[in-house]
């Protein structure tokens, strides 16, 4: 039995949950306060990072790409890093790409100010951090939608383990209505076929006190 520490609207987090959820593994949520960022418990791990899986037997593994990569290991079926090496490279560098640069540009800038920074209490969002976010979703949202149009999936025919990363981030994001799906027609349909997946359940009932995401959010032909 696995436990998930997590925050809900972290996609590191969000990615682990639908891993899990896509090994059809059994799991417990825990969340983690983020007043209180000790590492008690997770001996070796970062403080304040997460995700962390841990499970009965003492295991700790800290790190979204450590334990996603762990969980395709332990539990092969369905492979979420499949193909040859080529291909696995594609979904590895498509991952990269949402951990590093779409992360730096796009989330932090909106779902840490608009949501993390409030619950740290570190202040009002800044309104230039917000603007940036929403110009540069939209360069990331052309190369992604360059790649559906020649692709069933972010990495090719199948679906992987990178397609699990950019929902991710995406879904933390439209909770917030800060996608311009209207504008991206190919995302959109992609997003709605993986909003339609068993696994993705549980991150569109995720609510914030005080804040509740927009209609669309949890229909599944929005």
């Amino acid at each position: 039995m696995y436990t998930l520490h997590h925050l809900p609207l972290s996609a590191p987090c969000r990615k682990i949950r639908i891993v899990l959820g896509e090994k059809a593994l059994d799991f417990e949520l825990r969340p983690q306060g983020l007043s209180r960022r000790d590492s008690e418990g997770f001996a070796g791990t970062p403080v304040g990072d997460v995700p962390i899986l841990t499970d009965d037997e003492g295991m700790t593994l800290s790190d979204a790409a450590a334990i996603a990569e762990y969980l395709d290991e332990e539990h092969p079926v369905p492979a979420l890093y499949p193909g040859t090496a080529t291909a696995r490279a594609e979904i590895r560098r498509l991952i990269g790409w949402f951990a590093g640069s779409f992360n730096e540009e796009v989330t932090r800038c909106l779902v840490g100010e608009k949501v993390l920074k409030h619950q740290l209490g570190q202040g009002s969002p800044d309104s230039r951090s917000i603007h940036s976010g929403h110009e540069n979703i939209h360069r990331h949202l052309e190369y992604a939608t360059s790649l559906l149009d020649r692709r069933k999936w972010l990495a090719g025919e199948v679906f992987s383990a990178s397609d699990i990363a950019a929902s991710a981030h995406l879904s933390c994001l439209d909770y917030l209505d800060d996608v311009p799906w209207a504008d991206y027609p190919v995302v959109k349909e992609w997003y709605a076929r993986i909003k339609s997946r068993p696994s993705f359940r549980a991150i569109l009932a995720d609510r914030l006190p005080g804040q509740p995401p927009p209609p669309h959010y949890t229909d599944l032909d929005f």
